[in-house]
């Protein structure tokens, strides 16, 4: 697993945000971070987690497969204040709470030629957003996300889980051509507010800084 810091200045509060897969820092440059420290978790090939200095306080923002691991890691990561969920369930691959098989081993079949193009502009709800990603795009190889879907993949099936109660709050897209929506909402709608939102998968667009995500 990869970090980098997208703000430190020694607030007193840290953002720990866990990417989607294939992501990097990268896309996410333009959030505004006011007085939050801000760091971000990616590429899953391994789940080596460096240590995370102290703050008062921490705040968890986990976005798509960054959901999953995330609460892979939950009993060595700190205490938060509130732990956000936003397009993604522990579940990542499965028929009633995640992506359906089926589509997955496509997606995982024929990773590198999306990531060429298609998976992105699926990411997103418009055109216009996709237009705004080729601005500041991904910048880790083809090789590397490939390789980390089937990392992903792996632990997964390999992992049993039993959902106890962690997310505070599950941000769900209207539009998601990922995860579909209806499956998100039958996995949070029993385990933490919901808050549905027109957007696609990547809704990160929306917003302008990271602490509107955590009052949203």
């Amino acid at each position: 697993m990869q970090f980098h810091w997208l703000n430190k200045q020694n607030n007193d509060k840290l953002i720990i945000f866990f990417t989607g897969w294939s992501f990097d820092e990268k896309p996410f440059e333009f959030l505004e971070c006011g007085d939050f420290d801000v760091i971000i978790f990616y590429d899953y090939n391994n789940l080596e987690l460096n240590k995370i200095p102290h703050y008062k306080e921490y705040f968890l923002i986990a976005w798509s497969m960054g959901v999953f691991t995330a609460y892979l890691l939950k009993d060595i990561l700190p205490d938060f204040s509130k732990k956000i969920a936003i397009n993604g369930t522990p579940h990542p691959v499965d028929k009633n709470f995640g992506i359906p098989e089926k589509p997955f081993l496509l997606t995982l079949r024929h990773a590198a030629k999306g990531l060429e193009g298609k998976f992105y502009q699926n990411i997103f709800d418009t055109q216009q957003e996709y237009e705004r990603y080729l601005n500041t795009p991904v910048k880790r190889t083809i090789d590397n996300r490939v390789s980390e879907l089937n990392s992903i993949y792996e632990k997964i099936k390999n992992t049993e889980i039993t959902y106890k109660p962690y997310y505070n709050k599950a941000i769900i897209s209207s539009n998601d051509k990922i995860i579909p929506t209806q499956n998100q909402i039958n996995f949070w709608q029993d385990n933490a507010d919901t808050k549905l939102i027109e957007s696609g998968h990547f809704p990160y667009y929306n917003f302008k800084s990271w602490n509107e995500i955590l009052c949203r």
